[in-house]
């Protein structure tokens, strides 16, 4: 816009020029003639004297009127420039603000970055970056509108800008992002602190628009140039401040929101391994490197193998054997997990078609899958596909997916029952399901979490929690599983409780296919049709999941 009305001005002036040239010749020609006309034309007036030629007097005035065309020419010239040079600070404005809050925009906020940085490495002070990002704001557009969305960001910049110091910058990002660049003395960086609870104290007041009033919290990250060593030679100062604040924002975010952090280095290590993780997943969905292995279930009573649960696996190319604590969360938040999910079962039914009939098959669904109101038919649809039994079949839901849509889950779990596939309530015990719902909805089957049945190990627990949730299962007439039994303590106090179904590494750890298969050929426990027991293609692969290894914490974005 400022390149259009620029170009258009410099035409406007070229003309100008002519113009002003032509009465310039004019006024030049107006004196030479006007000497040889007036004299001779005020003698023939007032003394009868001899008239002027009429060519020159012709000239004069034809030299009048081209000074008077020169004259208005040059006001409108002058108008043109003062309305070029509004325009042009109209395109300023709008290039380098934001129009709705009258903050700096990202792309001036940059070079005023830049120029405090510059200031205030010769005053021998440091420079903080701020960034602040407004806590559930999409919820406030949704609930309240846009409207009442855009009045919360007008109010929000102007209590920020009442607290910031004179030297500081504010510039909206984009949508609910906000920061501010400022500089302090290295020695006194509290008073920065001080400065972000100052804003978090007026943030915390009701937004009062009107007839509406709205609640609201943010998420601060912060960083500095105290050390510039730290800071990319690949960036600008302007750049990797901006970064680093973002990234310690996240990590605010992640923390639970309406908290301030200034970013560590460690921050960044987090959010590559982030990156890595989210690269490793979708690369190994298409390597196959994502393998179910089996944990035995076993009947408590006799010792006798019942069936086996999935647990998945990460057998990564580039980081080695992963814990699904690490890559499931990752997984359910890029929108990956039904993908996986969908290749780890196809897998399972696969191996589990050549097991003995009587033994079952466990496996565990995300809450993200259960947000799909066709999940059900698509199960149902793969075992089809496979010939695997439904009967066979255990489907483990845990308690926080009864919370996010009650007759969704309801539906599915009714839907998947009348086809003959088991439904358990997995984890029982630490979500928040209430007894109504165990009464309601149509469970087959509770597990006992294994962080109460670590407990039964230590003399100086009791079992009153396992007690009560084994006497809760009789009387719903549920049966039990009780996970986590790791040694022969824990065992012998569970047999005294009754009928139940067990699992842990008392049973040994999991297993891969191949292993599992060879395990059944050795009891006899394959089905008739099994081809016979290969050596296993990869006899040394063990499952190494005893805990999550020790990997950065990861940030969630």
């Amino acid at each position: 816009m400022a390149g259009k009305i620029a170009t258009k001005g410099l035409g406007n002036a070229d003309r100008d020029l002519v113009a002003l040239g032509i009465a310039a010749a004019a006024i030049i020609l107006f004196v030479a003639t006007g000497s040889s006309v007036l004299p001779k034309a005020i003698n023939a007036v007032f003394y009868s004297g001899r008239a002027p030629d009429h060519l020159l007097v012709n000239a004069l005035l034809l030299n009048v009127v081209l000074i008077i065309f020169g004259w208005r020419r040059y006001r409108e010239l002058q108008q043109e420039i003062s309305e070029r040079r509004q325009a042009e600070e109209l395109a300023r404005e709008l290039a380098e603000t934001d129009p709705l809050t009258q903050c700096l925009n990202r792309r001036s906020m940059t070079s005023a970055t830049e120029s405090l940085c510059a200031d205030a490495k010769e005053q021998g002070l440091a420079v903080a970056y701020c960034m602040i990002d407004l806590d559930n704001f999409k919820q406030i557009n949704d609930v309240h509108g846009h409207t009442a969305g855009d009045a919360v960001l007008v109010e929000l910049a102007k209590r920020i800008r009442d607290q910031l110091p004179a030297n500081a910058s504010l510039a909206r990002l984009g949508g609910d992002e906000f920061a501010f660049v400022a500089s302090f003395d290295p020695v006194s960086r509290d008073q920065i602190d001080d400065l972000v609870i100052r804003l978090f104290e007026r943030v915390s007041l009701p937004f009062e628009l009107g007839e509406l009033t709205v609640d609201a919290t943010i998420s601060v990250g912060l960083s500095s140039d105290e050390d510039q060593s730290e800071l990319s030679s690949q960036t600008t100062d302007a750049d990797a401040l901006m970064r680093r604040a973002d990234i310690a924002m996240y990590c605010a975010k992640n923390q639970g929101k309406n908290r301030f952090f200034w970013f560590e280095p460690t921050m960044e290590n987090e959010l590559r391994f982030r990156n890595e993780l989210e690269t490793g997943i979708r690369s190994g969905l298409l390597n196959g490197e994502f393998v179910p292995f089996y944990e035995q279930q076993v009947d408590l009573d006799c010792g006798e193998l019942v069936g086996f649960e999935m647990l998945a696996r990460w057998q990564s190319s580039q980081m080695g054997v992963v814990s699904p604590e690490i890559f499931i969360p990752v997984a359910e938040e890029i929108g990956l997990i039904t993908e996986l999910s969908d290749q780890l079962m196809e897998r399972a039914f696969t191996d589990a078609r050549d097991w003995a009939e009587e033994l079952t098959l466990s496996i565990n669904i995300s809450p993200i899958q259960l947000r799909d109101p066709w999940f059900a038919q698509k199960l149902l649809k793969m075992l089809v596909k496979h010939n695997f039994p439904p009967h066979r079949l255990e489907v483990e839901i845990t308690e926080s997916s009864l919370h996010e849509n009650i007759g969704m889950v309801r539906s599915i779990i009714t839907s998947l029952r009348n086809q003959g596939v088991r439904v358990s309530l997995d984890d029982f015990g630490t979500g928040y399901s209430s007894l109504e719902q165990l009464r309601t909805l149509p469970f087959d089957r509770l597990k006992i979490d294994r962080s109460f049945v670590s407990e039964l190990n230590d003399p100086n627990s009791n079992s009153k929690i396992v007690d009560a949730i084994v006497s809760l299962g009789r009387g719903l007439e549920l049966p039990i599983t009780a996970e986590g039994i790791e040694d022969e303590t824990i065992l012998n106090v569970l047999k005294k409780m009754g009928k139940l179904k067990g699992q842990g590494y008392l049973y040994g750890k999991p297993e891969n296919g191949a292993q599992v298969r060879e395990r059944l050929a050795i009891s006899g426990k394959l089905a008739p049709h099994a081809k016979p027991v290969q050596t296993p293609v990869q006899p040394d692969v063990q499952d190494t999941s005893d805990g999550p290894p020790e990997l950065p914490k990861i940030i969630n974005l």
